[in-house]
């Protein structure tokens, strides 16, 4: 298990140019679990991993790591407790899946130091993990992708940090392969403790696989908590303007959303008629 950082925001003010996204944020991401933040587009969610990341410098206000100013610590030094995987990363031209995912222990290496055996190990095991393994040799760019997302997973992984920050990471996979990384990512949790944080724009998903939900709306957090506390049908409502039932899911026990759409209601159909027989449909 990995030791537990504390992860803060405080007071947070972001923008970009002229335009103001956050203004006075706190947050405090709970050690040791798994984090996901929810919200509509352009609501600031990506803004403010960004931030927590320090690839995004505050106008106001601070994120702390264990008590020190992430834009404050040395990047390399920040880079072996704090992992980002971006929300379109670009790989250089050419390069192929096992030296992308090799940069990953970047952070791990000194100036004098040498690729070791247990680099070799790290590289080897996210690409187990991430079931890459056999495109290890081929070129990034010639990838699909799901299976390029599935690579900077890998790369993520093989950093092999106690805090990892993802920003959409299911981005570009089917159902199954989100299924894969979720799964991937709550075993990397439970097994080594690492802390994550991501964004999602499933709120299903989200619900079913954080522990502490987050949901923002215009750059501030409207709810924050278990899912069971977030998830509610005046969230979704608040939140993304749209009418919905919570039930709860009978696989994993967790709120399960149902929408129903923008101020429409289910209604029972009366008989069938013609080709549709569905028992219900929108009104």
């Amino acid at each position: 298990m990995t030791s537990a950082h504390r992860l803060v925001a405080e007071g947070l003010a972001l923008g970009y140019k002229d335009r103001l996204v956050i203004s006075s944020l706190d947050l405090q991401v709970p050690p040791g679990r798994v984090t996901a933040i929810v919200g509509a587009n352009a609501c600031g969610k990506s803004t403010l991993l960004r931030s927590m990341s320090r690839l995004l410098a505050p106008r106001a206000g601070h994120v702390l790591l264990d008590g020190k100013q992430v834009h404050r610590c040395p990047a390399k030094e920040l880079a072996r407790t704090l992992g980002l995987l971006p929300q379109s990363p670009l790989a250089p031209e050419g390069i192929t899946v096992s030296d992308l995912v090799g940069r990953g222990r970047h952070p791990h290496q000194g100036v004098f130091s040498r690729w070791s055996r247990d680099d070799d190990a790290a590289v080897a095991a996210a690409l187990e993990a991430t079931n890459t393994l056999d495109l290890a040799d081929r070129p990034v760019d010639e990838l699909s992708g799901g299976q390029r997302q599935r690579v900077w997973i890998a790369m993520a992984l093989a950093q092999q940090t106690d805090v990892l920050l993802l920003d959409e990471p299911t981005t570009f996979l089917d159902v199954s392969h989100q299924v894969e990384v979720l799964d991937l990512l709550t075993d990397l949790n439970r097994h080594r403790g690492t802390t994550i944080v991501m964004v999602l724009h499933d709120l299903n998903l989200a619900a079913r696989y954080a522990d502490h939900l987050v949901a923002m709306a215009d750059g501030a957090i409207y709810a924050a908590g278990e899912p069971e506390a977030v998830l509610t049908a005046d969230t979704v409502r608040a939140v993304f303007g749209l009418d919905s039932q919570v039930i709860v899911d009978p696989i994993s026990g967790r709120p399960l959303m149902l929408p129903i759409g923008r101020h429409r209601r289910l209604q029972p159909h009366a008989a069938p008629s013609g080709p549709d027989t569905a028992g219900q449909r929108l009104a």
